[in-house]
């Protein structure tokens, strides 16, 4: 069955797009590369403190929603559904593209980290994709594709990637359930796993300048990928073209993870 494709191919899809901090974020990419193909966009910020930085990109890629969202104060979450709600009163993509660990749970080793540490690391890292996903679906009323970050670390070890490890191993087997879950109603969900990037959630993991050389060196391709190599990657996810692919694990990295 041939499929017939709008030019640019996301033209009136309607994305909201979390986790933003800068320019090197990987969810910017998504954002960027959704803005290209024609995607109207939704985009969140976490605090005062980072609007500085977030609200340029946004002006930029023309954004007609940009609110704060601390996935951990249900308030906002419900406030920035309420607006998509009542402005777009649809959606079709969502990117959720958020982690967070305690500095000292992080760096002390999967042993020594705290149960509330943990447990943040699991609220704001892994649960919160649920949450967004709760409130999306009832919008994707024709169906639409959902994305979350996650890493190889997940699936072998990583030195120094300590209770992240885990804590994205359980965030691919909730896309991989969402997708099941949400299937019959056309919602396809995926788990992104880029390779390393210099983004500020990764300058947070002990000796990353390391990880980034070592992965450049085993990549078959022979150099690192870029947040616009992600966001190209979930752009043709959200797409016709990708219309039977749901509740992967798709590896964006050079092929490193293929290396022993």
């Amino acid at each position: 069955m041939s499929i017939e494709i709008p030019r640019p191919i996301l033209k009136g899809a309607r994305a909201l797009v979390t986790g933003i901090a800068n320019e090197h974020s990987i969810a910017y990419g998504c954002a960027r590369a959704f803005h290209e193909l024609g995607a109207e966009l939704a985009i969140t910020y976490l605090n005062d403190k980072t609007r500085g930085y977030v609200e340029p990109l946004a002006n930029a890629l023309g954004a007609q929603i940009f609110v704060p969202l601390d996935v951990s104060r249900q308030e906002q979450t419900d406030a920035l559904f309420e607006r998509i709600g009542k402005e777009w009163g649809s959606l079709d993509i969502l990117v959720h593209s958020m982690a967070f660990a305690p500095k000292e749970d992080l760096q002390g080793g999967l042993l020594n980290c705290s149960a509330q540490g943990f447990g943040q690391a699991m609220d704001i890292s892994c649960h919160s994709f649920i949450r967004l996903a709760r409130a999306s679906a009832p919008l994707m009323k024709n169906g639409g594709t959902m994305f979350t970050m996650s890493y190889y670390g997940a699936n072998k070890v990583v030195p120094n990637y300590n209770v992240m490890g885990p804590v994205k191993a359980a965030l691919e087997a909730c896309a991989r359930y969402l997708a099941y879950e949400l299937g019959p109603q056309r919602i396809r969900v995926h788990a992104i796993s880029p390779g390393p990037l210099l983004t500020r959630a990764g300058s947070g993991i002990k000796d990353f300048d390391r990880l980034l050389a070592e992965a450049a060196q085993r990549a078959p391709l022979g150099e690192l990928v870029d947040i616009m190599d992600v966001g190209y990657t979930c752009a043709f996810l959200a797409t016709p073209l990708a219309r039977r692919m749901s509740g992967e694990t798709l590896y964006v990295d050079g092929g490193v993870n293929i290396m022993a």
